[in-house]
């Protein structure tokens, strides 16, 4: 009955407000738009301006190709500014916040949100990233590899791998110190790989002086490890990749150190020929830990090698983060210029059962970093909601394991990624239907101000997790469409190196998530399909709007089949993805979008397809298992 109802948008994009990133006192534009129809009488826009409730009446902006805009002016004197809209009509009243229209008034929490005098990494909403684990990337110069038996770790002695294509030790073989011989010479080579892939930016997990392979057990801040090329190699690599107008994101935990790092000093048998020197030091850092009376430390989730670090230490937080020299700001500054920092286990900095300072430092992280680069992003490990941190005070971004990573991975069939680590939970059979994927991600989006929306950093694997191809339970074209969401999802896409080769690996055990890449030059069919898949959504994502600043809609969520667009006032991109196994005709509201009639035979593959819309609503034939992507011009 009230269809209408169906079409009415707003978002946090430019498409929707004049300036979607204001500065106080300054006056911007707030649009809404919906089908003609002749049931609304008046919209109202509804804030809270320094606590007390406001509204503003809406005036017509336009009225084009069957769609109705509405406008009203807001000066901006707070942080924050949120907003929903009262939908008048001859019978009631609905309210519409970012999350959904109700026939009641709705609590504030998924009000439309615009943050204000916002400091914010805008090259993120054009980027395709690709996450790389530098020691199994790439062997640029072999003299600098680890060699067998070089130093112990734990009690364990360094192996050398000497064969690249072996598969890669459990860590009951290996112990965390077997190398490939991976480094950033190595990466330096494949710059032009990567930038056919159709790749902007490269995260690196950690590269900073450490004795394991994942050097997530750091000993030295402040210089990147030999084995890896050193500071020169680093500064070699930054500047390449910047006069290739590309990004570089470097990986750090300042939520601990090793053990045997040079602040802690613990162990005395490690990295002998690079790092002696650590070995004499007499005096330890005592107040950068917690240590109890019985001189015992804590720890990162129990992990004896890991000791937590302690920031009521303020000379701590010079060190990290404060003076000009700090660890954060010195790779920041030349002859490195990195555009960002990934934090590892982010959401455990700064507290404990002894102290909670987690916001106070996030959000004097975000002031020191902001001051030496605006537009420095600042991104997060967090696999839960973590809306909270959006808020334009402590994080640009996270890795979006909890609106991206685990319900696509979930629709596909996997158990959830923090379900299956519990024995009852996982024991659970669960088929994730497409209504449970609409609210799953709608749900978290909704609590997250739109300015944010398009920053999130989606993946679908990474380090931690297993590849996606590699479960053989998963449907090779489920994964297909699982790669286009990624690829369309509001938010930044990140490839996990070799998932667009379909790199080999295990889903039993972290070491197998990090097989070593495959530079074979012939690659099978089913290889190279899956290589040009990837790299064709990532030239549209750099081309289109609609991907980068677009909006948003579910369109579709019948039983398996689930669907959305994302669209400006020019173009249009549908994504149709199918887990089910039979076939399905799907309806979708064209006229929402100002089309009225349309008929296409093919989709931005050219996949055959059959579809055709008569009065603005296109009826689609989707195949058991199958993805689509249509892009349709709006002018």
């Amino acid at each position: 009955m009230y269809q209408w109802l169906d079409s009415v948008y707003s978002d946090g994009s430019k498409y929707y407000i004049s300036n979607p990133y204001p500065v106080k006192g300054e006056t911007i534009s707030i649009r809404l738009r919906m089908l003609e129809n002749t049931e609304i009488t008046n919209v109202l826009l509804r804030t809270k301006e320094f606590g007390m409730e406001r509204l503003y009446t809406m005036e017509i902006l336009k009225k084009e190709r069957g769609l109705l805009y509405f406008t009203c002016d807001v000066t901006v004197q707070e942080t924050r500014l949120q907003y929903q809209f009262y939908l008048v009509t001859k019978e009631g009243i609905y309210y519409y916040t970012q999350y959904r229209i109700t026939d009641y008034i709705p609590e504030e929490s998924r009000d439309f949100t615009i943050l204000v005098d916002y400091q914010r990494p805008d090259w993120m909403k054009k980027a395709v990233f690709y996450q790389i684990f530098p020691e199994r990337f790439c062997n640029g110069q072999p003299e600098l590899s680890v060699k067998d038996g070089e130093y112990t770790y734990q009690g364990h002695k360094a192996i050398q791998v000497k064969e690249w294509n072996k598969p890669a030790l459990t860590w009951e073989e290996g112990h965390g110190v077997d190398f490939y011989g991976g480094d950033l010479y190595g990466i330096l080579e494949q710059l032009d790989y990567l930038q056919q892939l159709g790749i902007t930016a490269i995260y690196l997990n950690p590269i900073f002086v450490s004795p394991s392979v994942h050097k997530y057990d750091c000993i030295d801040f402040y210089h990147v490890d030999p084995h890896l090329g050193g500071d020169a190699a680093l500064a070699k690599l930054a500047e390449e990749l910047h006069i290739r107008n590309m990004k570089l994101i470097l990986d750090i935990s300042i939520n601990h150190t090793s053990s045997a790092g040079e602040w802690f000093n613990r162990e005395n048998e490690f990295y002998e020929k690079e790092v002696g020197a650590y070995q004499n030091k007499e005096a330890i850092e005592r107040d950068f830990y917690f240590f109890d009376k019985e001189n015992r430390y804590d720890t990162w989730v129990g992990v004896q090698t890991m000791p937590k670090l302690n920031y009521t230490s303020e000379e701590l937080r010079n060190r990290i983060y404060k003076s000009s020299n700090s660890v954060l700001k010195k790779w920041i500054q030349a002859p490195y210029h990195i555009d960002g920092w990934r934090f590892d286990v982010a959401d455990c900095m700064a507290r404990n059962e002894t102290i909670d300072l987690y916001h106070e430092v996030w959000r004097e992280i975000r002031q020191e970093l902001k001051k030496e680069r605006p537009d420095i992003l600042i991104l997060a490990e967090d696999w839960s909601d973590c809306a909270g941190m959006f808020q334009g005070e402590e994080w640009d971004s996270a890795m979006n394991y909890f609106g991206c990573t685990r319900p696509i991975r979930e629709f596909l069939g996997e158990t959830d990624l923090f379900h299956a680590r519990n024995e009852i939970l996982r024991k659970v059979p669960v088929r994730m239907s497409a209504r449970q994927l609409k609210n799953r991600i709608l749900s978290y989006y909704s609590i997250i101000p739109g300015g944010i929306w398009n920053q999130l950093f989606n993946l679908l694997g990474s380090h931690d997790i297993a590849r996606l191809h590699n479960n053989t339970q998963i449907h090779p074209e489920e994964y297909r469409g699982a790669v286009i969401m990624l690829f369309t999802l509001p938010g930044t896409p990140s490839i996990y190196y070799g998932d667009e080769i379909l790199l080999a690996g295990r889903i039993t055990d972290n070491e197998g998530f990090r097989y070593p890449m495959d530079w074979s030059k012939a690659l099978s069919k089913e290889k190279e399909e899956n290589y040009w898949l990837y790299q064709k959504l990532a030239l549209l994502r750099q081309s289109s709007e609609a991907l980068s600043d677009g909006g948003f809609i579910v369109v579709c969520e019948e039983g398996y089949v689930f669907a959305f667009a994302r669209f400006t006032e020019t173009e249009l991109i549908l994504v149709i993805c199918s887990t089910d196994s039979k076939e399905q005709e799907i309806i979708l509201p064209l006229k929402n979008f100002g089309i009225k009639d349309i008929s296409m035979q093919e989709d931005y593959f050219g996949v055959q397809i059959c579809a055709k819309a008569e009065e603005g609503m296109l009826k689609l034939n989707v195949l058991a298992h199958q993805s689509y992507l249509l892009q349709i011009n709006l002018t």
